[in-house]
């Protein structure tokens, strides 16, 4: 697995929802499946195959959340060079083609909402804007074919 960059918000976002399921979802798994043991014949108990279902899965999730933590680096604002488009940094851009404006702010893949104008490193537009610096043009292909941005304003 690959380094994650993220604010220390997020990394103790994740912690947080690590020890949740360690310390409440995981016991919750297991009462459920000590239950339905106690209903009887395991070979045709849907109920005890649809608890270690569960199980299996949040040992999955746990597992998959211990690697991210392992491998999720935290990055310091004040360490980010805004003369180029980098994680972290709030890129303000301008369509070409419809002459539409918009900021976002580039984050890690655990960090990313469109609805707050954060959008993934790792996106199409977060890749094509990675390095560029103000006065430069994105082209970027998107699903609808290639659209052209231009790079107004980099702040973090």
């Amino acid at each position: 697995m690959s380094v994650m960059y993220v604010t220390k918000e997020t990394l103790e976002q994740m912690r947080a929802e690590l020890h949740k399921m360690k310390t409440v979802e995981r016991p919750a798994a297991s009462r459920a499946i000590a239950e339905a043991r106690e209903k009887g014949d395991l070979k045709e108990n849907a109920e005890y195959d649809a608890a270690k279902e569960a199980q299996g899965l949040l040992e999955a999730r746990i597992s998959r959340m211990e690697s991210e933590l392992a491998n999720a680096r935290i990055l310091d604002a004040s360490e980010i060079d805004t003369s180029k488009v980098s994680i972290l940094t709030k890129v303000t851009i301008t369509n070409k083609a419809t002459k539409k404006s918009m900021t976002y702010q580039i984050v890690s893949e655990k960090e990313a909402d469109l609805k707050l104008q954060k959008i993934s490193v790792t996106s199409p537009i977060g890749k094509g804007l990675l390095g560029k610096k103000v006065g430069d043009e994105a082209e970027i292909q998107a699903p609808n074919g290639k659209i052209t941005f231009s790079i107004d304003h980099i702040t973090i």
